[in-house]
């Protein structure tokens, strides 16, 4: 048996408004257009939220050069009702845990090495993060989205919305 997901006819009709649109020219892979400059190149960076089974509930891209906690307040106003929030050092900010808590959600983010006064955080609580990285695996099986080949950051975070709406909602 097939390990491949095809989409049925009706499924594929419900998609289609959301596909990117041609304009007509042809297509160039051009890796110096996607957004933002790190060292090893042009990058950009993906924020997502997941419901506390692994599936993303929202995506926010950044340019890679961007500090993790710059991204942040982006992620502030799409952040469901929840209990707790799990994030990595990047997010360490205390602006960042004054708004979660602000919202009634109990921040679970270590804190960075720079800092001066450690930040206590549920550890056991902690090692549930790995679900946002088995999320991220599963979106890099679709090759367009691990090589990152697409110029513009619209059609690639397009090709990220489809590929988790098809893994994970469909």
């Amino acid at each position: 048996m097939s390990d491949l997901f095809w989409l049925t006819d009706e499924q594929m009709e419900r998609l289609q408004p959301f596909f990117p649109k041609t304009h007509g020219r042809a297509r160039v892979r051009d890796p110096g257009c996607l957004i933002g400059r790190t060292k090893g190149g042009m990058n950009t960076k993906l924020h997502a939220i997941i419901d506390q089974s692994g599936r993303p509930l929202s995506f926010f891209m950044i340019a890679g050069q961007i500090s993790n906690y710059t991204g942040a307040p982006a992620l502030l106003d799409s952040l469901p009702a929840a209990q707790w929030m799990l994030g990595d050092h990047g997010y360490d900010a205390d602006w960042f845990r004054n708004a979660l808590k602000a919202k009634g959600i109990k921040p679970c983010i270590p804190g960075r090495k720079s800092r001066e006064k450690p930040i206590k955080y549920d550890k056991r609580k902690y090692k549930r993060r790995n679900r946002i990285e088995i999320m991220f695996g599963k979106l890099k099986d679709w090759r367009r989205i691990a090589t990152r080949y697409d110029r513009c950051p619209t059609v690639f975070f397009s090709a990220i919305c489809l590929a988790a709406t098809v893994i994970f909602w469909l």
